[in-house]
This record gives structure tokens, sequence and C-alpha cells, in this order.
């Protein structure tokens, strides 16, 4: 049995777990246990927009990157933002007695390999009853144009189960998916990287997927991007507007590349640049 510490700030609640492979984090009553899929060295040769100084100012010698997947209990629902790999992610969903067929959605902020991974194995859907939810102009991109032949093979075992949607705008009236979770879009990374909001009572968590990947230059920096965006420009307007949002509402937030904790508030530092104070045990 693992050592869980709680820790109460104001209405939310946050645990860690001693292996630092999960950390829990309380909104309203929505359960939220952020899972650690892998961690690896960082690359800076992946940022656009940094010059020599800024990554010598910004980036430590040795700074990791993760990959990160959000197991929510909302409603009496048990969902997963995101799949990772489909590796440690399981371990860890058996360590909080979580089983793939307990799973009765998967939400997915967008379908590159690190986020789509786990939805099937040898062919065959791992999730035996959720429904999967992806943006209606993300599936269209990755499936009809073929840009990704694993995206359609990941959604095909699901059949009638993947449901698309359109999500809403940053700021405006968001309509839930599934319990207590409502998204909006955050284009640029991909043609529909699409955001969660996580709302109960007062509370709320924004789960921003891939908004950002080198945390520790692209929070003073949000104008740089990485390689991987499908828009670099797109994506970094978006990250400000994201960042932007968050900071005035003192919304927290998590992401899925994010080192460990992956989640904690942000504020503006007054120059264009953010600061995050992660979630402590």
């Amino acid at each position: 049995m693992k050592k869980i510490v709680w820790l109460f700030v104001g209405m939310s609640a946050i645990s860690a777990f001693g292996d630092e492979s999960v950390f829990s984090f309380k909104v309203g009553n929505i359960d939220v246990y952020m899972l650690v899929e892998s961690t690896s060295p960082g690359r800076p040769q992946v940022l656009l927009g940094a010059d020599d100084t800024a990554k010598a100012r910004y980036l430590k010698p040795g700074f990791q990157s993760a990959v990160n997947t959000f197991l929510v209990k909302s409603g009496g629902k048990t969902i997963l933002v995101d799949t990772g790999f489909g590796g440690k992610v399981f371990e860890s969903m058996k360590t909080l007695g979580v089983d793939p067929g307990d799973v009765d959605a998967v939400l997915l902020t967008h379908m590159h390999g690190d986020h789509i991974g786990g939805l099937t194995r040898d062919g065959k859907a791992l999730f035996s009853k959720a429904l999967v939810y992806v943006a209606e102009k993300e599936k269209e991109y990755w499936t009809a144009t073929h840009l990704n032949q694993g995206a359609a093979a990941a959604l095909a075992p699901y059949g009638n189960r993947v449901r698309t949607f359109r999500p809403g705008e940053l700021g405006g009236r968001l309509a839930e998916l599934v319990p207590g979770i409502a998204a909006f879009a955050a284009y640029g990374h991909t043609p529909g990287h699409t955001c969660f909001l996580l709302t109960s009572g007062t509370a709320r968590l924004l789960i921003w997927g891939d908004l950002m990947h080198v945390q520790d230059i692209q929070f003073p920096l949000p104008g740089v991007s990485v390689t991987y965006d499908t828009d670099p420009v797109m994506a970094a307007e978006t990250r400000k507007k994201v960042l932007r949002y968050a900071a005035e509402n003192n919304i927290p937030i998590a992401g899925m590349h994010l080192v460990y904790p992956a989640i904690g508030t942000v504020r503006e530092t007054g120059d264009g640049g953010y600061t995050l104070t992660p979630a402590r045990p």
C-alpha cells in the first residue's frame, strides 16, 4: 500500500504518492489523478523562437520532459483524459483500483501517438465500455487525410463508441461532454487540439493538453513554440490566450508535458511572461 499525504488548500485537497508516479488533486467534488506515463531528458533542439541566450538563461542542465495522463472521477463516472503510450499509466490505474473496463469515457486532447497509444493493443480496444471523445476537426485532420495511419487504427475498434464534438470558445458558454467537464478549442499544436475545463461548484481545473512542452522556457517566454506544433504561430497565440485566462481567473492548470506534479497555478510576471507555482503535497 502506497503512502498518501493529504493537504487541504481552500476547497481543494491535494495528495502525492511516494514514488511520484501519481498526483491527486481535488476539484470540488471531482477527484483528479495525474498519472505519469514517462519522463525523459528535455530536448532544447525542438524549440522554435528561442535563441542561445534565452536557452542558457532558462534551461537548466539535465532538465526533464514528461508524458502524463489524467484520470478523473466525476458525477459517478470514471474518465481518462488522453492515454499516453499505454504503458505505465495502466500500472498507476491499477494502484488506484481502476481497471480499464471501469472507464466510462476517454477524452482526447489531440491525436498524437503519446496521447492515443493506450487506446488499443493488438488491434483491440483496451477500454471495453468507454466512449471516446475527440474534436471533429482533429479526427478529420488525422484520419481523412491519412497523415497518421495510427490515428484511424486507434479509433477503429471503438466503432460507434467514438463521439466527435465541436469545442466551445474560451471564455464563452461551454457545454459539458461528461459530468463536470467541458471542452474549448485551443488550436495550433494540432488543428483540433482541445483543452478541458473541469468545474465543481466554484472550483475549477484546466487540463490543457499540449499547450506547452518545455515549461522552463515557455512560461517566461510563451511566444516560443516547438517543432511538434502544426502551426507554431497559432500555437503561441493560443498559449498566450490560455495563460492569460488562467492567470486572470485564478484557475489551476494541468498539462500533459509538465513535470511532476504537473498541476499548479499561473501568475503573470508583468513582462509578458508567466510563472508556475506547482501544487505541493
